[in-house]
C-alpha cells in the first residue's frame, strides 16, 4: 500500500467543513477592509525567495524544496506568499493602476522543516497584505482585522506581542550592539546560534533553545536604539492600538525569521498549542519591492497558520460538517426516480440533500441517514407515490407527519426556512 509523504497530509471531509468555515469567515473579513483575493502558483524561481527572504536565514539555508528544472533553472516550492504577491504586483505594474493595493491570498507554503504536531512540511497559509501606505494607522488595522478575525472563530486565549525592528539606518548601529553583548555572554549558544550570532545576530533573540533564551534574557532591546522616524512610527501604533482597544505587549525577543521586515514587526500567540505558540505573525517589508526591482512602495503584511488555527478551533470543540439537512429514503423504482428529481431540485434550493439509489430496504436507509447524522428523513415508497403523500421525519424528535407529494419541493423549502426562523 502507497502511504502519504513524511510531512503532508489529507484533510479529510469530516475536516473539511471546519476549514471551509475558517476560509468563509476570513474571506468575508478582509473583503469587508477592502482586500481581494489574489492566486499565486506555488512554484517560483528560487531567486525570488533567496533574495526577498535572506540567503543567511534558516528558511533559505536549510527549509526551501528547490531543484532544477530542463533548463537548468533554480525553481522552489514557495515556501511564504509575501515574496510571490510583491513579484506579482511588480510584474503586473499593478501599482501604475494604483500604487495602494490590498490583498489576501489562502494556499499551501513548502518548508523541509521536522514535522511535528501542528507543523507539516505542506502546511497552509491565510496572508493578507497592504502595499502603498507607510501610516501607523495602517499597521493598527492590519493588527485590528486580525484580532476580529480570531474574535469572530471565537478563538480567546491568544495574546499580541510587538516590536519594532527599525530602518536601514538604525538597525545597523543596534547589531553592532548586539553582537557585542552576545561576543561578552559566558553562555553557550546552540550551534545555529553560534553560527548567526556574526552574520544575522537578530536571529539569535528569536531561538526558541532554552540555553540561548537564557543567554539572551538580558539582550539590549532594539527599540532603545530607533532613529526618531522609526520611534515615532512605533509610538504612533501603539496609540493606535490603545485607541482601537488592542490589548499587546513589547516582545524584545521578536524578530521573526525574514529579513525583509523593518519596522512593526507583530505575533499573535496562544497556550492552546503548547511550545509552538505563534499562530500568526507578520509585519512592515518597505524597502521589499524597490529591492525586488519595483517602485519604491511601503508595505505591511501578515501570515495565519491554517493548520495551527484549525486546530486550535478543533480543540475547542467546535463542530462544523458537511452533514446533511434532508434525506430521502426511496423504496421502489418510481420512488427512486422521483427521489432523484426531487434531491436535484432541493439541493438547488439551498437544502444539502442525499439520497441513496441502492436497493437497501428502509430499515438499512434508515441506519444510514443516522449514521450522516441527516437532519430529517423523506420516506417515499411506490405505494405512497400512488396515494399521492410521502413521511417527513424528523431525526432529533423521532416526529413524522405526512407531506402532499404535489408541490414537495417548495413544501419542504418552506419548512425549512421556517426551522431556519426559528433557530
Amino acid at each position: 500500500m502507497i502511504q502519504l509523504i513524511r510531512g503532508v497530509r489529507d484533510i479529510l471531509p469530516e475536516e473539511v467543513g471546519l476549514w471551509q468555515k475558517i476560509e468563509k469567515t476570513a474571506t468575508s473579513l478582509f473583503e469587508n477592509f477592502g482586500f481581494c483575493e489574489i492566486r499565486l502558483p506555488v512554484i517560483e524561481f528560487t531567486e525570488l525567495f533567496a533574495r526577498s527572504i535572506g540567503q543567511d536565514t534558516d528558511i533559505v539555508e536549510k527549509e526551501m524544496y528547490t531543484f532544477l528544472n530542463k533548463k537548468d533553472e533554480l525553481i522552489t516550492l514557495r515556501p511564504e506568499a509575501t515574496a510571490s504577491v510583491v513579484r506579482a504586483y511588480i510584474q503586473h505594474r499593478l501599482y501604475a493602476v494604483d500604487p495602494v493595493q490590498k490583498f489576501y491570498t489562502i494556499g499551501p507554503m513548502f518548508r523541509k522543516e521536522r514535522p511535528q504536531k501542528g507543523r507539516y512540511r505542506q502546511f497552509y497559509q491565510i496572508n493578507a497584505e497592504m502595499i502603498g501606505v507607510d501610516s501607523p494607522l495602517a499597521d493598527a488595522q492590519l493588527i485590528f482585522m486580525l484580532v476580529e478575525l480570531f474574535n469572530r472563530l471565537s478563538v480567546s486565549d491568544i495574546s499580541i506581542h510587538l516590536n519594532s525592528l527599525g530602518c536601514p539606518e538604525c538597525r545597523p548601529g543596534f547589531k553592532k550592539t548586539l553582537q557585542k553583548f552576545i561576543s561578552n555572554t559566558t553562555a553557550k549558544l546552540c550551534s545555529d546560534c553560534d553560527r548567526r550570532k556574526d552574520k544575522n545576530p537578530l536571529r539569535v533573540l528569536d531561538c526558541k533553545v532554552f540555553a540561548c533564551r537564557e543567554a539572551m534574557k538580558d539582550a539590549p532591546s532594539i527599540t532603545e536604539h530607533l532613529c526618531n522616524e522609526c520611534s515615532e512610527h512605533f509610538e504612533a501604533v501603539k496609540i493606535a492600538l490603545n485607541d482601537l482597544n488592542i490589548i499587546f505587549e513589547i516582545d524584545k525577543r521578536l524578530v521573526r525569521g525574514l529579513d525583509y521586515y523593518t519596522r512593526t514587526t507583530f505575533e499573535v500567540q496562544t497556550g492552546s498549542l503548547g511550545a509552538q505558540s505563534a499562530v500568526a505573525g507578520g509585519g512592515r517589508y518597505d524597502k521589499l519591492i524597490e529591492s525586488l526591482g519595483g517602485p519604491s512602495q511601503p508595505a505591511i503584511g501578515f501570515a495565519i497558520g491554517f493548520d495551527r488555527l484549525a486546530e486550535i478551533i478543533s480543540s475547542n470543540s467546535v463542530e462544523v460538517s458537511c452533514k446533511p439537512d434532508l434525506f430521502i429514503a426511496a423504496l421502489g423504482e418510481k420512488a427512486k426516480n422521483m427521489a432523484l428529481k426531487w434531491s436535484c431540485d432541493l439541493s438547488l434550493s439551498g437544502i444539502k440533500t442525499e439520497t441513496d439509489f441502492s436497493d437497501k430496504g428502509l430499515k438499512g436507509q434508515m441506519k444510514k441517514a443516522d449514521r450522516i447524522a441527516a437532519a430529517y428523513v423523506l420516506i417515499l415508497g411506490d405505494n405512497e407515490l400512488g396515494e399521492g403523500s410521502a413521511i417527513l421525519r424528523n431525526m432529533t424528535t423521532k416526529e413524522q407527519i405526512s407531506v402532499p407529494v404535489d408541490g414537495i419541493v417548495e413544501n419542504i423549502r418552506l419548512r425549512f426556512a421556517e426551522n431556519q426562523k426559528v433557530l
